[in-house]
């Protein structure tokens, strides 16, 4: 199986590394602008609809609970990764589906 992690991506390991990248920025693609904040908190809009939520970093992982609207999206830790324009969050570890961000 195709890793899903390109040899231009290197891996985002710690909580420091990964607040160097986000902190003060945005997250943003396609109808999507996200805050994530050094206290633990994700903030912004999806399509329209208000998100929230809480983040960690558990292991080398990003693990968040959010809600979309009133949806709840379930607890996810996430492998990061950093190709020098965006970060790549993947699911499930890392075994899951990839979403991409610009960093502005």
């Amino acid at each position: 199986m195709a890793s899903l992690v390109s040899a231009s991506e290197i891996g985002v390991t710690s909580r420091s590394d990964f607040e160097n990248l986000v902190i003060n920025k945005k997250l943003e693609r396609f109808l999507i602008s996200l805050s994530v904040t050094s206290d633990g908190k994700i903030k912004g809009s999806a399509a329209g609809r208000n998100v929230t939520g809480d983040w960690d970093w558990i292991d080398g992982f990003f693990c968040r609970t959010m809600l979309w609207g009133a949806r709840e999206l379930k607890y996810n830790c996430q492998l990061v990764t950093f190709d020098g324009r965006r970060l790549h969050f993947i699911s499930d570890q890392g075994k899951g589906q990839k979403a991409s961000f610009a960093l502005r």
